[in-house]
């Protein structure tokens, strides 16, 4: 039996090797990302615990906000939380906003006033006070808002952090960029730049004096700058930390008229 020789199967063969091999090469990689896009969500999710309990609880937040020849304003809030995904903001000072409020439900949220009928809808990137955003306050949630990934490890003062991209999962989140510094020993948050969708740096956030508060440690102060407008400042401080029972019924429109009831 005679052999013949075609280019035409040398080249199929050859073609069919050489694909077998980049299926195999490109394999690998893809495995490697989804291991670093894993580790990136654990990251996230580990730090945001850190900041916030994922059950029931409520918190003070004292806001100073602070502009360049101005006095400082201040302002009171209690929040009640549960799961990241139903928040209360209920205004505590100064007097002439007592009694308004804020529900969040997953990203929709709404202010509801003493004397207003309906409620009114709000983006969570509304300027609430200072250089806080109405979603800094009402829904703290980087893992659920954004997709993850690992750009880099830096080194502050001798500690290693992560850098994470954090990329807007939507445009109804807060911010649709985040740069986020995450302590590699512990996962406590460190700092955060947050950025606009044309990738304008807007502010930077610090996570500072880490203290005991609602059963683990915690930042109880952030310090929120404008990057934009050198000197205005808003600072952040946590107390008054419990864990509550909140029912889902709380984080309705019918019930905010009895928890608007203030001490």
């Amino acid at each position: 039996m005679s052999f013949k020789f075609s280019p035409s199967s040398c080249r199929s063969r050859f073609l069919g090797a050489a694909l077998a091999t980049l299926s195999l090469l490109s394999g690998a990689p893809v495995l490697a990302d989804d291991a670093a896009v894993d580790q990136a969500k654990a990251i996230v999710a580990k730090a945001d615990e850190i900041r916030f309990p994922r059950d029931g609880f409520q918190v003070i937040i004292d806001i100073s906000s602070v502009s360049a020849g101005e006095p400082a304003e201040d302002r009171k809030y209690r929040i009640l939380s549960k799961g990241n995904e139903n928040t209360i903001v209920q205004t505590l000072e100064p007097a002439t906003d007592k009694g308004q409020a804020m529900l969040m439900r997953g990203r929709d949220l709404w202010v509801f006033m003493p004397n207003v009928s309906q409620p009114v809808r709000l983006s969570l990137a509304q300027r609430l006070t200072g250089q806080v955003a109405n979603g800094d306050l009402a829904r703290a949630n980087f893992a659920g808002d954004y997709e993850p990934k690992i750009i880099r490890t830096d080194t502050i003062d001798g500690e290693k952090m992560h850098v994470l991209e954090l990329t807007a999962v939507d445009r109804g989140v807060t911010y649709a960029k985040v740069l986020y510094w995450v302590r590699q020993s512990n996962n406590w948050p460190y700092k955060a730049e947050f950025y606009s969708l044309s990738d304008r740096l807007l502010k930077v956030c610090r996570y500072d004096k880490f203290k005991d508060l609602g059963g683990r440690v915690r930042p109880t102060q952030l310090v929120m700058e404008d990057a934009l407008k050198k000197g205005e400042v808003s600072t952040l401080r946590y107390s008054q930390m419990a864990a509550k029972d909140l029912p889902d019924r709380v984080f309705t429109k019918q019930y905010m008229d009895k928890l608007n009831r203030v001490d």
